[in-house]
């Protein structure tokens, strides 16, 4: 990768952890050039329109790195309950490092922009369907009709995502156990 692909990763990296840590109000494109190590100037060439423009490129980026580890604990267990458990069982555990979760910076610029940002609102929807669409497939792979995988992928990315929530105040990951316990009664049967 050249320097130029570095230096717009490190940017992108930075910036989703700081809206992580943050939120997006409080992170500054001067703190994320400062921490990224990148030059000033490239933040500007590779996002020129500004923090909107990074924040939407931060979800991509990180709904990415989290499509990619939902899909592989898909593709670990044939039972799509034990994958989906398995699943919200390794995000749980990231609980006990709060330092290395991943993923968060979606639902939290959600929260804190979808009524004040359409672009920002697009993308966190666009990834919270793509992270859904491999809950939904899995369950299509295993006999269940497209509309229950449907209606199943979107149910538990939305308990994952308050579980998630549910852990950061507590700082404890309880729900989201509590949640994956629950996978077997609310998946049931096919259909």
């Amino acid at each position: 990768m050249t320097s130029r692909g570095e230096s717009r990763n490190k940017i992108l990296h930075t910036a989703s952890r700081l809206f992580q840590l943050q939120g997006y109000h409080a992170t500054g494109l001067n703190q994320i050039v400062k921490e990224s190590g990148a030059p000033k100037g490239s933040l500007y060439h590779y996002f020129p329109n500004g923090k909107e423009e990074l924040a939407i490129e931060a979800v991509t980026y990180t709904g990415k790195i989290i499509e990619d580890i939902i899909q592989n604990n898909m593709e670990k267990v044939s039972d799509p309950i034990e994958a989906i458990q398995l699943f919200i069982q390794e995000t749980a555990s990231q609980f006990d490092y709060t330092e290395s979760i991943q993923g968060i910076p979606v639902g939290l610029l959600a929260s804190e922009t979808a009524l004040i940002s359409e672009p920002l609102r697009i993308a966190c929807m666009k990834v919270f369907k793509r992270w859904e669409g491999a809950f939904t497939r899995k369950l299509l792979q295993n006999g269940f009709s497209e509309e229950k995988a449907s209606k199943l992928g979107t149910l538990i990315n939305s308990m994952i995502e308050g579980g998630i929530i549910l852990c950061l105040t507590s700082k404890d990951k309880t729900p989201l156990l509590l949640i994956a316990e629950q996978i077997p009664i609310l998946v049931g049967k096919k259909g």
